[in-house]
This record gives C-alpha cells, structure tokens and sequence, in this order.
C-alpha cells in the first residue's frame, strides 16, 4: 500500500511539474503575441532568453560562485581562512599526488586514445567489414563508465597462486599461462594508474575513430587522386594529405577526451575508491567533500578543476573559429 501511495505521489509531482512547465510556456508566447515589428523582434527574444538566463543563474552561475567562496573556509564551512585549502592542494603529499595521477590520466589518454582510433579509422577505410569493424570499437562507448570499469575489474582480477586455485581474472590467467606469477595489478602504484588509463582509452577510442572516419571520408577524392599521381608513398599521403585536412578534427577529438578526462570519477571510484594512491581531483573533490566532510577543500578542489577545464575550451573555440574562417 505503501508503494502504492509513493508511486501517486510521484507521478503526481511530475504531473504538477509539466502542468507549471506548460503554464509559463503559455505565459511567454502569450506576451510575444502581443508584440510585433523590429521593436516586437527583440522583446520576444528577450521573453525567450529571460526564462534561460534565470535558469543558467540558478542552476550554474550562483552554485558556481557559492563553491568558490566557500574554498576559502575551513572544512565546516564557518571560518575564513583565505587561501589555505589552496596550499593544502599543492604542499599535501596526498594531494600532490592526486595532482600527479591527473596529468598522467590527461597526458596520456587523450593522445593514446585519439592515436589509436585514427590508425583505427584509416586501416578500416573502405574495408570490405568496414562496418563490422567500426561497430566492434564503438561498443564501449555504449555502456556507462561504471559498467565498464566493472569488466574490467573482471580482467584484472586476482587469486594468490595457491593449489589449484583458478585465476578469473583474464591478464593473470594469461600471465599464468605464460609462466608468470599473478599480480594484484590495481594495488602497484604508479603503473595502478595506468592501468585505470586503459579503461578510458578503451572507452574513448571508438569515439576518437567514429570522429576522426567521418573526418577521413570528407576529404574530397581529387585531392587523394592528385597525391596518388604524383606518387606520394603512403607515409606521405597520411602526413601532407589526411592529417592536414582532418586537423579540426583531430583538435575536437583531443580537447572533448581531454576535458572528459579531467573530470573522470567513474572509473577511479569503481575500481579503486580512490585508494592506493590512485585518487584524481574529481574522486579527491567527491571523497573530502561527502566522505571527510571537508566542504572548504573540496570546494577548492572543484575550483580547480574548473580552471583547469578553462583553457582546454578556450583553445577548442579557437580553433573552431580558426577552421570556420578558412
């Protein structure tokens, strides 16, 4: 009965919402009726504008500027103590080393990534299972994050070498195979965090290949015919003909797994939990502000990731402006 009761409840919410939703639609296209001309034209762009620019307030803009000035507070959130969580990122040992699994995660999987769905892209390039092909690369990223950190999880799986103890996970069984001992491969600091890299890798690349063979197959078939005549090896065709042209995209590609990259927490917090040093500042940012309950720190944590995101979008639309005025 209960249930019952929760379930009318709900659907009863949500029915309130549309209906309020519905009402201010009505209100705004009510109000632009009443307008016309050029003087008409801007007050029914403002009508249209103003319900998002309130939106964007409340949602994004307030929240964002609350997080800010509490990274200037303590951990609960009552005193003001200037730029101490700040020095705590950058002096901690703990927190530098999040700061040094963040640049491995940024350096290494857009790069690796976006490398391997291009040499993906250009070796399937009018294959006879050109399709087959790009569906097999393209399936992880149809699943969640979590989903996949759980597979792989799976592989790297460990049981000590006991008996006739069976390992389940696929790379120490292989490693077995081959004679070796198993390894708990997610406790072994630093190489625990490329292992966590790899899931990304494995994730983004069939995103990198999709991008980057639309981008190949746009490339106009005179230019590709002109290289061959003048017989360019294929080394040349793919450094003075594919890459110049596919450049935006490849800038898309790097800048969108980059800014994703940032702000991985997923994987990290499925498969580890942040432990054996292999916390980023996205998982740091979640564990101190709803673990430790240190609002002031991961206040400052998620500032941080903010500014590092800035750059990345700023150099996105520069080259999206760039490639338009060509």
């Amino acid at each position: 009965m209960t249930v019952c009761v929760t379930t009318a409840e709900k659907f009863l919410d949500m029915g309130i919402a549309l209906a309020i939703f519905a009402a201010v639609i009505a209100v705004i296209l009510l109000i632009a009726s009443r307008f016309g001309g050029r003087r008409g034209d801007r007050v029914v762009a403002l009508v249209f504008l103003l319900p998002v620019a309130v939106m964007l307030a409340v949602g994004l803009i307030y929240p964002g500027v609350l997080t800010i000035i509490n990274s200037f507070y303590d951990a609960p959130g009552t005193s003001f103590i200037g730029i101490d969580n700040y020095e705590t990122i950058f002096t901690s040992k703990d927190q530098l080393t999040v700061l040094r699994n963040t640049v491995i995660w940024v350096v290494v999987t857009p790069f690796v990534a976006t490398g391997i769905g291009l040499l993906y892209a250009i070796l399937v390039d009018r294959a006879r299972i050109e399709s087959l092909a790009k569906a097999v690369i393209f399936l992880p990223m149809s699943i969640s994050f979590v989903a996949a950190s759980i597979i792989w999880k799976f592989v790297y799986e460990y049981r000590p070498d006991q008996g006739n103890i069976k390992q389940i996970g696929l790379l120490n069984q292989i490693v077995v195979w081959l004679g070796g001992e198993p390894t708990q491969w997610l406790l072994e600091t630093p190489l625990n965090t490329l292992f966590l890299v790899v899931v990304m890798i494995w994730i983004q690349a069939g995103f990198a290949m999709t991008v980057l063979s639309a981008a190949i197959k746009a490339i106009p078939d005179d230019v590709i015919e002109a290289a061959r005549l003048d017989g360019v090896t294929p080394w040349g065709m793919f450094r003075f003909v594919t890459l110049p042209s596919i450049r935006p995209a490849v800038v898309v590609v790097l800048t969108t797994i980059g800014i994703g990259t940032l702000k991985v927490f997923d994987i990290v917090r499925t498969m580890t939990g942040g432990n054996f040093d292999t916390s980023v500042v996205a998982n740091e940012f979640y564990s101190q502000s709803f673990r430790a309950d240190n609002q002031g720190l991961g206040a400052a944590l998620a500032v941080l990731l903010f500014i590092l995101v800035i750059p990345i979008v700023v150099y996105n639309i520069r080259q999206l402006r760039a490639s338009e005025a060509r």
